[in-house]
């Protein structure tokens, strides 16, 4: 089941920096999101429609000032989308129930990860849910 929502809807909802980055497509500033260095063991949900994304056994620390993720959840967690803002080709990440704005994936970076991705995704698109 998706989650939608008008944009009226979407700025009750949320604060005006989780809507500049779930709805405007933005970025938050490196080094300053909730998630970027812990080590908490437990499910990142999407801050929007609170649909499970992420987990903490698949989070890596890269350096690069924001969440790190070598692989979603599940494969149906997230969706992949071309992005060619701001003078480059990335791929866009995109919650799959709200389609909200969650950040980026990279390839071919050489981390020590099981996968050779890095989901470059914002703290405050994410809400974390401590394990038992």
């Amino acid at each position: 089941m998706t989650t939608e929502r008008t944009e009226n809807e979407w700025r009750e909802l949320l604060t005006p920096d989780e809507y500049y980055v779930l709805r405007e497509s933005g970025t938050e500033p490196a080094f300053v999101g909730e998630y970027t260095d812990t080590e908490t063991i437990g499910v990142y949900k999407c801050k929007a429609c609170d649909a499970e994304l992420f987990r903490s056994n698949e989070k890596f620390h890269s350096g690069c000032g924001w969440p790190s993720f070598y692989q979603p959840g599940s494969s149906s967690a997230v969706l992949e989308i071309v992005d060619n803002s701001h003078g480059m080709v990335r791929t866009e990440v995109r919650c799959a129930n709200c389609n909200s704005h969650l950040g980026h994936v990279f390839t071919g970076e050489g981390y020590e990860t099981p996968t050779d991705l890095r989901y470059c995704i914002n703290s405050v698109a994410l809400t974390l849910i401590p394990a038992n």
